[in-house]
Parts: structure tokens; sequence; C-alpha cells
């Protein structure tokens, strides 16, 4: 049981990782100028995960459901349809995803042995999908036939399927905890009003805008990043590989730190990557060096890996058992907005002024301000010192 929801959060991590080496090809086929994932599928699933937790249907159908609504969307991008309609499916996907993740989590969290470790394994095999696919990705990316990398997707997506429906054969949670010697959690004196119970915890609402952020910074490095590579830093095509680095990092950090989150507790480690990884990005900004960039992106997802599954235990810990599936799917459903919000911000600012706006303005060099510069209309004047004040003003 515990390997397929490995595989399902790697379903998970593939889905998330395969965007950023295809940005340019989507670019260029829709003529657009930025993208930005449709999660509004994630905040329905969240909102609706709350009511099915607690209806006939069970964990292994709400699973198996996910995974379908995952593998309808990339069946629809695989031919690369009209734009609107490839909109439409990333609100497909995005509900599938909110859908099983908000089940898995909730699945690991309710377990009473080794939860922490546990927690951190399955969302280091997230990290290894948006590793992977990225290998796959960018070779599509220099393809005219882009979109048939989401055949590849369809293969992952129909394995989880198979293997969902034959381990928890559409069982309930409670029935599957049972089977594996666990006895039935406690249960609430009030079944009929789990979004009142939920809604009131002060806690839930905290950790769903912590995710909110967390999300957002996480897909807009892990996507973005390509992007800034290419354009700012001079890379060439097999810039896509940086993203599996900074997802690889991902991986590792979920894993390899748990020994330094059991050290100094979840909470002082929370503090401690966010410090290291603002140190780490001051250098990007700073340094214009390839090779330099791609190595201090894989130790920034290395820090910032650890602070999903920590959140995760966190509310296991601190929420009522009964409210913990429901909760954990408002938490991680409202807060996959952040993976609309920011990277839509970063596009909006790369239409702008460039996508060296993925990081602050901090000594950059000439060539970078000159083509932010050629961005922004300009009123031309006989004093070149005249037109870069006023482009700059613009900016």
């Amino acid at each position: 049981m515990f390997a397929v929801i490995c595989l399902a959060l790697f379903l998970e991590g593939w889905n998330l990782g395969a965007t950023g080496p295809l940005i340019p090809a989507i670019q260029k086929y829709y003529n657009v100028i930025f993208l930005s994932s449709d999660r509004r599928g994630f905040v329905c699933a969240s909102m609706l995960n709350v009511y099915l937790a607690h209806t006939n249907l069970g964990f292994g159908q709400l699973v198996v459901l996910g995974h379908v609504c995952q593998l309808v969307s990339w069946i629809i991008q695989a031919p690369a349809p009209p734009f609107p309609l490839f909109v439409i499916s990333y609100f497909l996907g995005g509900f599938g995803f909110a859908m099983q993740d908000a089940q898995l989590n909730g699945f690991v969290a309710a377990l009473e042995h080794h939860k922490e470790t546990r927690v951190g394994i399955i969302h280091a095999f997230f990290g290894l999908g948006a590793f992977a696919v990225p290998l796959v990705s960018t070779k599509f990316a220099d393809s005219p036939h882009w979109s048939l990398h989401y055949l590849t997707s369809i293969g992952v997506a129909s394995t989880c399927i198979v293997c969902s429906s034959l381990v928890f054969r559409f069982r309930k949670q409670d029935e599957i905890l049972e089977e594996i010697g666990q006895p039935p959690r406690e249960r609430g004196t009030n079944e009929q009003n789990h979004y009142r119970q939920i809604m009131s915890q002060r806690a839930v609402h905290v950790m769903a805008f912590f995710i909110l952020i967390y999300v957002g910074i996480e897909v807009t490095l892990g996507g973005w990043i390509v992007t800034y590579i290419i354009n700012v830093r001079g890379g060439g095509p097999s810039s896509g590989y940086i993203s599996s680095g900074f997802f690889g990092g991902l991986t590792l950090g979920r894993v390899g730190l748990l020994w330094v989150n059991r050290l100094i507790g979840e909470r002082s480690a929370v503090f401690l990557y966010g410090i290291l990884i603002m140190v780490l990005e001051i250098t990007i900004w700073k340094i214009p060096s390839l090779t330099g960039n791609a190595v201090t992106v894989s130790f920034v997802g290395a820090f910032l890996g650890p602070m999903f599954p920590i959140v995760i235990n966190h509310a296991s810990k601190v929420l009522p058992h009964w409210l913990l599936t429901g909760s954990i799917g408002w938490i991680t459903g409202f807060g996959q907005t952040g993976s609309a919000v920011l990277p839509l911000v970063t596009g909006t600012l790369a239409q702008r002024a460039g996508i060296w706006t993925l990081h602050p303005l901090s000594k950059a060099n000439r060539n970078d301000i000159t083509d932010a510069i050629d961005l922004v209309p300009c009123t031309r004047s006989t004093q070149e010192g005249r037109v870069m004040v006023d482009c700059y003003v613009s900016l």
C-alpha cells in the first residue's frame, strides 16, 4: 500500500515538473507571452474533499477518481488542442491532483508508527517525479511535436490507476487501517457539520496560507528558472535539465534532512531553511554564472523540500483525527492556488520588463538592463541619456 502511495506522489511530481521545460515550446506554439497553471480545480476539489471524505465514497475510490481526472487532462493535451481547451484541461488535472493529494496525505498522516519518516518519504517521491520528468520533457521541448510528451504522462497515470484499484480495492480509509492492525480513529460528535468545524480551526488557515506561499515559490522556481537561465544567463536548449536539478534537490532534502528536523525541531528547521534559501537566492541574483546558478538552484530545492512534509506532520499533531483528511484537503487545495498566483505575477513582470525579474535587479549586468528597457515603449529623443532615464522610470 505504501509503495502505491509513493507511486501516486511520483505522478503528482511528474505532473508539476513537466511544465517548466515545455514553457518555451508552449509559448511559441500558442503565441502567448506567459503561462500560469490554472489551479481553480484545486480550490474546487479542496472544498469538495471536505464533503466526500465523510460520504459513502471511500479513500480508494477518490484516489482512483483523481488519477482518472489527470489521465483525461493529458489525453486532451496530447494532440495540442486549441488554447481554450488546453486551459480547461489544466482545470481538470488540478481537480484530480487535489483530490488524490488530500486523500494520500491524510492517509499517511493518520498512521501511528513512523509517521514523520513516511511523510518525508512520500514527498521525496513527489520530488523524484518532478526530477525525472524534465529529463523526458526537455527532449520533447526541442521537437515540433512537443505535446507528445503527454503520452508519457498518460502511461504513468494508467499505471497508477491499475495499481491503486488492485491494492486499495475502492475501500474506505478506516477499513484499510483496520486491515493493517490500526484501530478505528476517534470520531467527532457532529458528523454533519464538518465544514464549520474545519473552518473554525485557526491552525488550518495559518497552514493553508503558509502552503500557498510555499507552493507558489516552488512552482515559480521549478518552472520559470529554465526560462530565466535561457534568456538571462545565455543557457542553451539543455537548460531544461536545471529544473531536474532543482527537484532533485527537493527530493534529497525531504529525506536527507529528516535528522536535522529531529535534532533542532521542525519549527526551528523552517526558520533555518528559510534563511539559507534567501542567502542562496541572493547569490543567484548577484553572480552571473550559468554553472554556479544551476548548482545553487539545486541547494535551494534541498532546503525548500522539507517544508511541505513539516506542515503535514504538524497538521496531524494539532488537528482532530476526524477532521484530518478534510483539513489537509483544504490546506493543500487552497495552498495550491499559490502555484497560479506567484507564477502569474512572475509572468506579468516577465511580459513587462523581462524574465530577469524572476530575481530582484541588484547590480545586474548591462545586457540585462538593456534587454529589459527594450521591452518598454519609450519616446526617443536626441539625447541618449534622456532615453535611458525615461525608460527606467517607465519600468
